[in-house]
């Protein structure tokens, strides 16, 4: 499985936000990496920032180009307001309800957690990260002494973290359930949606 495994840091100073997370070095060094540091003063085409915004959702998100791509392509043939759309596509990923609802520390921890076959959706163990969750599906974990002890783990880690409204979790069962498609104001994306589309649109 594909994944960006790189220096995560040095992605969140080159866009000057936490995309993988508080980090201490990224507030010691809040400027983009490279032997000039600081003292950069490389001016951005149009084209820059809008590539730059479609890369924070990318990273964020865990994607390879050719996935973030089908998920515009999927929201731009539904429906509605194709930004709004695609937020949605990303928030009911499995591996960010996952992570939502506190059973992974991270979205690349959620992502392993599923590939390892630790979940099951509506009673069906399933190890395909990008799996479409709908509403009234059940998330849980599977009855194994391994995936109930990390599950355990994570959810003592996560307390710190609120869980979204448009989410329900037992917190006894290790189980979840998607109440409803959450809207574009609860979301609160990392980057601008908008520009994304306008990218891909060009």
């Amino acid at each position: 499985m594909a994944r960006y495994t790189g220096p995560k840091t040095r992605i969140s100073r080159r866009f000057g936000i936490p995309i993988y997370g508080p980090s201490k070095y990224l507030e010691r060094r809040n400027y983009s990496p490279g032997m000039h540091g600081p003292k950069s003063r490389r001016k951005h085409t149009d084209y820059a920032l809008r590539l730059a915004e479609k890369q924070k959702f990318r990273y964020y998100y865990g994607l390879l180009e050719k996935q973030f791509r089908a998920v515009y392509e999927k929201a731009r043939r539904q429906r509605g307001v194709t930004g709004e759309t695609m937020l949605q596509i990303l928030e009911t990923r499995l591996d960010n309800i996952v992570y939502q609802l506190g059973l992974a520390p991270t979205r690349p921890a959620a992502r392993q957690m599923v590939a390892h076959g630790h979940l099951k959706v509506n009673g069906q163990r399933v190890n395909v990260p990008s799996y479409a969750v709908q509403v009234n599906d059940t998330i849980e974990v599977r009855d194994a002494s391994a995936s109930k002890q990390l599950a355990t783990k994570n959810l003592e880690s996560a307390t710190s973290r609120s869980l979204p409204d448009w989410l329900n979790l037992d917190r006894e069962l290790f189980k979840g359930v998607l109440t409803r498609i959450p809207t574009r104001d609860e979301i609160q994306p990392i980057a601008n949606e908008q520009v994304v589309v306008e990218f891909y649109s060009r």
